[in-house]
């Protein structure tokens, strides 16, 4: 199932998910050079979190060969920025346009429900927790880590707390069978995490490498806990005042 939109009128603008866009797609163009090689491994390399470096349980000099003739190697030293940087840099195309469509879809109506500050306070916690879990499942991983789904993960966690029967228009493909539905977010949002945890419990025997299947559940965890912290009663209720315009006491939340 693939969400293509929800129909959930927010109260305000969008100023906070609108930047956070606007600097994933300028590092993917200024930093990534579009996916192009050696920008993309160099980028890769140098602004990903790698676990073994930033925890010191891999040795100094172990290496991962990320493209031909582009070898990542961790030096004794950890960046103690990536955490930070490999929120904004990604590993391809699908994987850049998936991560800033789900942000797109439901960045807005949380940044409603916190103001752009708060909002951009609690997107970045939600990323650092995202790494730290990914981090604790596999400490000793030499393989750099990229991408804001953790962060994004958060996100799609508050608004499940936020707005639960928020209708949420999905794209269903089954072999030749293309359908549209309509489902309520925590419908979209509860298979969503399933099936990151149906992805990461085979990695916790893994040596590493493919989905940060634990960064996803661990943002989505973060975003869960963190929403009640971050979010304004005043601006709550401002939104379920649209809501209700919209759709009645149904979809109220």
């Amino acid at each position: 199932m693939i969400p293509l939109r929800d129909h959930n009128p927010t109260a305000r603008g969008s100023l906070a998910t609108f930047a956070i866009v606007s600097l994933n797609a300028l590092a993917w163009a200024l930093v990534q050079g579009f996916g192009s090689e050696p920008a993309l491994s160099r980028s890769v390399c140098e602004l990903g979190v790698v676990p073994g470096e930033l925890l010191r349980a891999a040795a100094a000099g172990t290496s991962v060969e990320l493209s031909p003739g582009m070898t990542c190697v961790i030096s004794g030293t950890p960046n103690w920025w990536t955490p930070l940087t490999s929120m904004f840099m990604h590993g391809g195309w699908f994987h850049i346009l998936g991560n800033m469509w789900f942000l797109w879809l439901f960045g807005d109506n949380v940044e409603d429900s916190m103001g752009p500050l708060r909002f951009l306070v609690f997107y970045v916690l939600c990323g650092l927790a995202a790494v730290a879990a990914q981090a604790l499942v596999n400490p000793a991983s030499p393989i750099p880590m990229v991408g804001a789904s953790g962060a994004i993960g958060g996100v799609m966690g508050a608004y499940a707390v936020l707005y639960p029967r928020a209708p949420v228009e999905m794209l269903v493909v089954l072999g030749f069978y293309v359908d549209r539905i309509v489902v309520p977010a925590i419908v979209m949002l509860g298979y969503w995490f399933l099936l990151q945890l149906l992805g990461g419990i085979p990695t916790l025997a893994a040596e590493g490498a493919g989905v940060a299947f634990w960064a996803h559940i661990g943002g989505f965890l973060a975003g869960v806990v963190l929403v009640p912290l971050f979010r304004s009663r005043a601006r709550v209720e401002a939104h379920r005042a649209v809501l209700r315009q919209h759709w009645g006491e149904r979809y109220r939340a």
